[in-house]
């Protein structure tokens, strides 16, 4: 199989599909690999790493699209992408496709066959392919939040972890998942006042287990999570629904009711985000103020650390990488359910219920869809 790794070109996204560890796997199996030039070099991997494992340096992304089977990216195609895809094409990336209708439009219309690594489950009903990227997230998002709520950023010029005799930061998080227990471990690292609020009391249960009364854990219902909001300095929303828009928790009301200075951190902007006032920003242009407060809503936050995101989504993303190359896509899906659940686009059709039902488009079944590849 050919297998194309373009050059990221979202605004600052400095990962890349396959590292050159990753290449070395496939080429040693015999698949071609196309990697545009320069792709790498965000996460310190010159093209001669990658030729010297075998691949096949090319120039343009166009080079990359036109031959291959197999497409491996990181984030979102953006239009100019899209327009280069065709039927009989794997892409296989982050789509987050729910709050995205020009992005599903133009998949759609594609013809190619879409896997989407957020929505790909495994046996215990996790998302191991969306786990490293929220790993990262989560601790980002306490490094941010207490880079803005300094004063010179537009904070309210509070330490998250105070000093003796001034009491630390509030932080608030909301959800408990992935994203929401690694940012608190780094906000309880940090010497900060952590509270978590989440609707499952298993998840509850887990985190009180992990971190005893190092946080505060509550039930989260409209009035505690506008109490804990609205007393806040720092808000992380780190809520998920798989394949769905994220639920907008918190409300421009809310916000307007928050301190001065404090700061909301969206990393469910992938999905739509989970403020009322969020709107996707980008890490060249980081931040927007509404009421005072500083909102933090970077859509590909893990991109601020291409080393180590790249290298952590490749540690997950290899073995499916390297089914869909050796058993070609629809063998690879029908041989692997959890799999199966990432494919969101097929035969120019919809499969993902959670799109299909956010955007009003009729369902092409996953099973139906397999049997058409």
């Amino acid at each position: 199989m050919i297998v194309g790794v373009p050059t990221e070109v979202k605004d600052n996204e400095h990962r890349v599909g396959l590292t050159p560890g990753s290449v070395a796997e496939l080429a040693a199996r015999g698949h071609v690999v196309l990697v545009q030039s320069g792709a790498g070099l965000g996460i310190g991997a010159a093209d001669a790493d990658y030729e010297a494992v075998g691949a096949k340096l090319v120039d343009t992304a166009a080079d990359v699209f036109a031959p291959a089977d197999l497409i491996v990216k990181v984030k979102e195609p953006q239009a100019g992408e899209r327009a280069m895809l065709r039927p009989g094409q794997t892409l296989f990336t982050y789509l987050h496709l729910a709050p995205d209708p020009a992005q599903t439009a133009d998949l759609v219309a594609s013809g190619a066959t879409c896997v989407a690594y957020e929505t790909v489950t495994d046996a215990r009903g996790h998302l191991p392919l969306l786990a490293p990227m929220s790993k990262v997230a989560g601790r980002l998002a306490v490094q941010a939040g207490a880079h803005y709520l300094e004063s010179a950023h537009g904070g309210a010029g509070i330490l998250l972890g105070g000093v003796p005799g001034v009491a630390p930061g509030k932080v608030v998080i909301i959800g408990g998942g992935v994203v929401g227990e690694n940012a608190a471990q780094i906000a309880v690292g940090m010497g900060a006042d952590v509270t978590i609020l989440d609707r499952s009391n298993d998840v509850l249960d887990h985190l009180s287990a992990r971190f005893g009364t190092s946080v505060r854990t509550m039930y989260s219902t409209g009035h505690t999570l506008d109490e804990a909001v609205t007393g806040a300095d720092l808000v992380i929303g780190a809520v998920l629904v798989p394949g769905a828009a994220a639920p907008r928790l918190v409300s421009a009301d809310m916000v307007a009711r928050m301190r001065a200075g404090s700061v909301l951190v969206d990393v469910a902007i992938d999905q739509g985000g989970c403020f009322e006032t969020s709107r996707p920003t980008t890490h060249s242009d980081p931040v927007f103020i509404v009421d005072d407060v500083v909102h933090y809503c970077v859509a590909n936050m893990p991109g601020a650390v291409p080393h180590t995101s790249a290298h952590a989504l490749n540690n997950a993303t290899l073995p499916l990488v390297l089914a869909l190359a050796d058993k070609g896509t629809g063998d690879a899906l029908r041989a692997d359910v959890h799999l199966a659940h990432g494919l969101n686009v097929a035969a120019g059709r919809v499969t993902e219920p959670a799109v299909a039902a956010a955007l009003g488009y009729d369902l092409l079944p996953v099973r139906e869809a397999l049997a058409l590849l």
